[in-house]
């Protein structure tokens, strides 16, 4: 693809290549291109749209999956959880997947590590209704495992949707399963706990898993180091 390309030649070529949707930068500018104007072949690299382009909401995504059958995770499910908390949150956590009670419930964290979480972020002087919460993958996997990543290829796609919906200014990603899925990596969460990463321009900070603390307990220490770093990215007031 060479030269410049209209809208309409770059939405056909998206539908042959088999795009189906792109999503806007976490932070569009002003200055962007507008509705009809042409476009180099480095912003269809880059995944943009002109500013006048639709942008996806929550729920737009939440009906693709309502009765989800793309992996065999589906069989198993009592429901889809799908995400919970504010649509236009600063901050959003990412964890690996639903248990049982996310399962019957139909939400994240809603068991013994949801408790843990919720603490951990009213420590920062919110709320759980302040932040957004989602899973790498929607349905619970056997067992309470972790997701495979055949499981995570099908669904990361529609978490990236969220976080591009959402536009979060921090992603905090919770045990080494979400870090390794959201950024393509394989690292330790001991080793990469605290430190700040990137995606899609927007920030990530990984940290500890609830249910990981909660089977060791004297590591929550660094989980607050973790959230302090959170309050003051947010320039939220210290924790007390």
């Amino acid at each position: 693809m060479s030269g410049t390309v209209s809208h309409r030649m770059l939405s056909a070529w998206l539908r042959e290549v088999g795009v189906d949707y792109v999503m806007l930068p976490a932070r569009p500018s002003s200055s962007g291109p507008a509705m009809g104007a042409s476009l180099s072949p480095q912003d269809v690299e880059r995944n943009l749209l002109p500013s006048g382009a639709a942008v996806e909401t929550l729920d737009d995504i939440r009906k693709e999956l309502t009765d989800c059958r793309r992996c065999p995770l589906c069989a198993g499910r009592a429901t889809v959880v799908f995400g919970v908390g504010n649509p236009r949150a600063r901050l959003m956590f990412v964890g690996e997947g639903p248990g049982s009670e996310e399962d019957r419930r139909g939400e994240p964290f809603v068991g013994a590590a949801g408790k843990r979480l919720d603490r951990w972020i009213a420590r920062i002087g919110l709320r759980r209704e302040d932040v957004y919460i989602a899973n790498i993958v929607k349905c619970r996997p056997p067992g309470n495992r972790a997701p495979i990543p055949d499981e995570a290829t099908v669904c990361l796609p529609y978490l990236s949707r969220q976080i591009r919906a959402i536009r979060p200014e921090i992603v905090c990603t919770l045990g080494a399963t979400a870090l390794n899925f959201l950024l393509g990596v394989e690292e330790k969460i001991t080793r990469e706990r605290g430190k700040w990463r990137e995606r899609d321009g927007v920030p990530v900070l990984p940290t500890y898993h609830p249910a990981f603390i909660l089977r060791n307990a004297a590591r929550e220490t660094e989980v607050f180091e973790d959230f302090d770093l959170l309050a003051s990215r947010l320039r939220l007031p210290p924790a007390k």
